[in-house]
């Protein structure tokens, strides 16, 4: 049902709803909140943490004009609380100053305090003299259009009465189970009474939405057996010879992964296997040697990774360990005339190893005879990407790389019987990284000690966590570069955050990894697979904000050259859950058992959300439920299919949902 039809709606309003991308009842109803305000637990601006969200009920008491600072558009508004006096600051929404008027509100947003200066970094409001009604638990929607959180609330009730909320489960295992319908699920998410309505809702909806995903994940394993058509010649002996030149011998773990990767190439069926290991496991060695089985045999390869500086990260590894073949690299920055010679070298069979980012996926680009890709990264990349790569060639063998740790127990569910492949150990020359838990006092301290790393060579990465608005994030750490530049003047600095562009990200690393920069500034765009040897320390601020397998991720990008290195944890909260949590990462180095208590402490809602994913899960990525709803979704699967219940819908709608997996291998 189109939103234009629900009573009251008109075409203004459903134009604003199109910006969210909502167009219809269903789309609204599946439009979840990102949080809830709880009208019992309004606080004084005073005792909020530094970067912490707070509900804040003060006075509106004037609007300053609108400011601009570049492309960006500032607004601000002057807020009083008792004797307090603070600011709302509100980045490239220029239109809320039409809306604000002197009165009563309540506010809730992200709190930043520097220097005793308090505010409020975009938050949404009410009036509360327009809303006295508020009661219980109040939903939050992320909104980036000019369109208000009541509007939002007012279209979901109207459409919750009108949308119809059909269940793939088998209404066998409904009863069964005592699985409340959807219809009260949808209800308890959009209008809950308690925190535990709200949570078993969210606890039905994800299990709905697992258990169509299983489902089409199970009706796909088929596809795993094609035939091979390639023979590979490769010796196992010119295979160990290649392993000699590299500068480390191959742990166990890498050896049975190579082991693992031959027998698939000179195996009945074609390869596609996934390779999960920590950081600093020896993947890409793995990936490489995989790589030369298929050139030594006469066959093209190609190297794809999710990012540019990655790429040409990569490029240079393989230009140093194939000098005997013709290795070529394609991006999205590689110039017109660079990319016109390479795709036509590709094409006449004058490239023999390929390596670049998602231009690789273009279709005009050819390969002669394209037998084996590598995905690094994988969870960057959706399956249907992967699947294009390796439709360039006939029956390609695909190996990915994850370095981002599933727990073994989510494993079991999404990769069933596909071929995983895990290195459990690490290189011994890769360095323990030191781990402290540093709390305010010791602050400037820590910056007294790193002046002095940086004063004998090293270098340093600051990385500040992604808060929900783009513009937020980037004046976040604009905001800390700027503050470490004072406080540090001797050091050089560079930044780096999501919204520069591929180039200029390249551009950032690249100066850095040359020494141009004592220190980088940074997102956590800089998470995955770059290595900077002299970089040694890692500071993570308001830590407790992170997972503990995306710490384990930034920690690893410091350890990698022959110096001690360290990783501080700059803790906001010092509650006793977030000390906990740290002191776990503190005293464990193996991923994948950091995996495992991640999932348990923060749930599957939180584990699997869009980087795990990608678009599978997109749909319930605000809520929040327990990793026990996968493993219900798992088991239901599994009687369904067992006892053929209601089997031919299931597969109708399972493959209907998710029809981008029906011809593609899961990787």
């Amino acid at each position: 049902m189109k939103l234009t039809e629900l009573r009251g709606l008109g075409e203004k309003r459903a134009a604003a709803f199109a910006k969210l991308n909502i167009t219809t009842t269903s789309e609204l109803v599946r439009y979840f909140p990102r949080s809830y305000l709880d009208m019992t637990s309004r606080v004084s601006v005073r005792e909020v943490y530094h970067n912490d969200m707070a509900l804040v009920a003060c006075t509106l008491e004037s609007v300053e004009p609108v400011k601009s600072k570049g492309k960006l558009k500032i607004l601000r508004a002057l807020l009083t609380q008792g004797n307090d006096c603070f600011t709302a600051v509100w980045f490239n929404m220029p239109y809320l100053a039409k809306t604000l008027k002197p009165g009563e509100y309540l506010f809730y947003g992200r709190v930043q305090n520097y220097y005793d200066r308090i505010s409020l970094i975009n938050p949404t409001f009410e009036r509360l003299d327009a809303n006295a009604r508020l009661k219980g638990l109040v939903p939050v929607y992320p909104l980036k259009s000019g369109i208000a959180q009541w509007e939002v609330r007012s279209a979901v009730r109207s459409a919750l009465a009108v949308e119809e909320f059909p269940s793939v489960i088998p209404e066998e295992l409904r009863k069964k189970y005592n699985l409340i319908s959807l219809k009260d699920a949808f209800r308890g998410i959009h209008v809950p009474n308690t925190a535990s309505e709200m949570q078993e809702a969210a606890a039905r909806i994800a299990l709905e939405e697992y258990f169509t995903l299983i489902a089409a994940f199970r009706l796909i394993k088929g596809d795993k057996g094609e035939a091979r058509t390639k023979r590979y010649t490769v010796t196992e002996r010119e295979v160990a010879n290649f392993e000699k030149r590299f500068p480390f011998t191959f742990t166990k773990g890498q050896q049975g992964a190579v082991r693992a990767i031959y027998d698939d190439l000179t195996g009945p069926f074609r390869m596609n296997r996934l390779l999960q290991g920590d950081v600093g496991s020896g993947k890409t060695a793995v990936a490489l040697t995989g790589i030369f089985m298929a050139v030594k045999s006469g066959f093209q390869a190609a190297y794809l990774s999710p990012t540019e500086v990655l790429a040409a990260q990569n490029f240079a590894l393989l230009q140093k360990l194939f000098p005997d073949y013709r290795v070529a690299y394609l991006a999205g920055a590689s110039s017109a005339a660079e990319k016109k010679a390479v795709k036509l070298a590709l094409a006449r069979g004058e490239v023999d190893i390929l390596c670049g980012t998602h231009a690789v996926l273009q279709g005009d680009v050819y390969f002669s005879d394209l037998a084996f890709c590598v995905c690094d990264e994988q969870h960057r990349f959706g399956v249907a990407q992967r699947n294009t790569l390796s439709e360039k060639g006939e029956a390609v063998d695909v190996l990915v790389m994850s370095a981002t740790p599933i727990p073994r127990t989510l494993s079991l569910v999404f990769y069933g019987d596909l071929d995983v492949t895990t290195i459990p150990d690490k290189p011994k020359e890769r360095q323990e990284v030191s781990t402290a838990v540093i709390p305010d006092r010791k602050y400037e301290d820590m910056l007294g000690w790193i002046r002095g790393e940086v004063a004998k060579g090293r270098q340093a990465y600051f990385v500040c966590p992604k808060i929900e608005d783009d513009e937020g994030e980037v004046t976040s750490v604009t905001e800390l570069y700027d503050r470490l530049r004072k406080s540090l003047p001797t050091v050089r600095f560079g930044l780096l955050h999501g919204r520069l562009k591929e180039k200029e990200k390249a551009e950032v690393m690249a100066a850095f990894k040359r020494k141009e920069y004592d220190a980088l500034v940074s997102t956590t765009v800089i998470e995955v697979g770059v290595d900077v040897p002299d970089a040694t320390v890692m500071v993570i601020y308001n830590a407790e904000r992170f997972g503990l397998s995306q710490l384990h991720q930034l920690r690893g990008r410091v350890g990698r050259g022959s110096e001690k290195s360290y990783c501080f944890l700059l803790i906001g909260n010092e509650s006793e859950t977030a000390l906990e949590r740290l002191n776990i990462l503190k005293n464990t180095t193996d991923g994948f058992a950091l995996a495992e208590k991640d999932l348990q402490l923060r749930g599957g809602g939180d584990f699997l959300g869009t980087r795990q994913s990608g678009r599978l899960l997109s749909e319930i990525k605000n809520l929040k439920y327990g990793s026990e709803v996968i493993f219900t979704a798992k088991r239901l699967v599994d009687e369904t299919f067992e006892r053929r219940l209601n089997y031919e819908a299931v597969r109708t709608a399972a493959l209907q949902k998710y029809e981008s997996l029906k011809d593609v291998v899961l990787n």
